[in-house]
C-alpha cells in the first residue's frame, strides 16, 4: 500500500505544474574564449556568463541571462539584470507556488522592459518544469527532432584569407550555418568573397547595430 502511495505521489507531481520556488541563485562566471572575438563593438577575449538557478522540490532548473557587460547592443547589462532579478523578479517568483509559464509571465508583467533578465528566469523555470514532469525540455516544448543543425559565429578577422580559413575549418567540423560579424569597411567585399568560395552554404551576417539608416 505504501508503494502504491509513492507511485501515485510521483505521478501527481508529474501532472501538476504548480511549483513552489524555494530559492533563486545567481552565478557570474568569467569564461575565457578559445580565441579573441571581434565585432563592430571591439575585441574581447572573455565573456561574463550570467547564470540563474531556480530551486523547487529538490530540483534545480538553470537558465542564462544573455545581457553583456556594457550597454552597447542593448540597454540591459549584467549589472542591471542582477539588480532587477534580485530586487524585483525573484521576490515575485518565491511568494506563492507558480502555476506554469503563463503565471511567470504574469508575475513579471508589472516590471517594464528588462526582457533578458526575465527570459533567463523563464528558461530556468522551463528546465525546472521539465524535470518535475519527468520529460526532456525538447518534449516539454513540443520538439520532434533528435538532432539539430548547429551554426557558428565568426568574428572580424585581420584579413579575408584568415576569415576563409576559419570558415573552412568550421565547415569541416560539421557546422551547417556560418554567421559573419561585419561593420562599415568590412562588409560587402568580404561577404562577396565568402559567398563566391562557398556558394551553397547557409550564410548570414551580423553588424551589431553598426549602421544607421
Amino acid at each position: 500500500m505504501q508503494g502504491s502511495s509513492e507511485v501515485f505521489d510521483q505521478q501527481q507531481m508529474k501532472e501538476t505544474t504548480d511549483l513552489k520556488i524555494d530559492g533563486v541563485e545567481i552565478r557570474l562566471i568569467r569564461l575565457p574564449l578559445v580565441e579573441p572575438f571581434e565585432t563592430s563593438f571591439g575585441k574581447i577575449d572573455s565573456r561574463l556568463i550570467f547564470l540563474v538557478c531556480l530551486e523547487a522540490e529538490g530540483l534545480r532548473g538553470w537558465g542564462e541571462v544573455v545581457a553583456s557587460e556594457e550597454p552597447r547592443y542593448s540597454y540591459e547589462t549584467a549589472g542591471t539584470a542582477f539588480h532587477v532579478i534580485r530586487d524585483f523578479l525573484a521576490p515575485a517568483l518565491v511568494k506563492t507556488p507558480v502555476a506554469g509559464l503563463d503565471d511567470v509571465v504574469q508575475r513579471f508583467s508589472p516590471f517594464r522592459g528588462h526582457n533578458m533578465a526575465k527570459a533567463g528566469l523563464q528558461l530556468a523555470f522551463m528546465d525546472l518544469l521539465a524535470q518535475a514532469k519527468g520529460v526532456s525540455l525538447s518534449t516539454l516544448i513540443g520538439g520532434e527532432r533528435e538532432h539539430i543543425a548547429v551554426g557558428v559565429s565568426l568574428g572580424i578577422q585581420a584579413n579575408v584569407s584568415r576569415l576563409l580559413e576559419r570558415v573552412e575549418r568550421y565547415l569541416k567540423l560539421g557546422y551547417q550555418r556560418i554567421k559573419l560579424k561585419i561593420k562599415p569597411g568590412w562588409d560587402l567585399d568580404v561577404v562577396d568573397e565568402v559567398r563566391r568560395k562557398y556558394p551553397h552554404i547557409l550564410l548570414s551576417v551580423d553588424a551589431n547595430s553598426a549602421y544607421t539608416l
